[in-house]
């Protein structure tokens, strides 16, 4: 990649990366990717923070770059070999607290993809949380991003 291209993609990254808003629920530091040009489906990737006095949960997500989307997190089986699971109760976002949706553990699983995810595109996510209702968020296409990559890094 030139640097042109490098710096017209990152220009056009930063613009398409918006926060979502949502009665104190934040979502920021999002990030969409595929595993190749071919790929069929993709994930996204973000920080959610509850400032609420209030527990939450993320219990959905719909976008129309996918047919399908789903939460999903990776599990060791019982062969010692990571999977990936549906979780259909959602991801609890507890009061004043940060929850991670990052590679290898909780995200968004975008399957059926409607179009390929080419870096610097964006696509629009709705997410739907039990109480704060939903946040819709541009995602920008980020191929180039490492794993341990972004704003801050937290456990839970």
């Amino acid at each position: 990649m030139t640097f042109k291209t490098t710096i017209a993609a990152t220009f056009a990254a930063l613009s398409f990366a918006t926060a979502g808003f949502a009665a104190d629920v934040t979502v920021t530091d999002s990030y969409a990717r595929v595993s190749s040009k071919a790929a069929k489906s993709g994930a996204a990737f973000m920080m959610i923070e509850n400032a609420t006095g209030s527990d939450d949960r993320l219990i959905d997500a719909r976008s129309d770059a996918a047919k399908m989307v789903q939460l999903h997190t990776h599990k060791e089986g019982e062969n010692g070999v990571m999977q990936m699971l549906h979780v259909e109760e959602g991801f609890a976002i507890p009061a004043g607290d940060t929850h991670m949706l990052q590679r290898g553990g909780d995200h968004v699983m975008l399957m059926g993809l409607t179009k390929s995810l080419e870096h610097g595109d964006a696509i629009d996510l709705t997410l739907v949380f039990e109480k704060a209702g939903e946040v819709t968020v541009t995602v920008p296409v980020d191929l180039e991003r490492k794993p341990d990559h972004g704003a801050m890094k937290h456990s839970h």
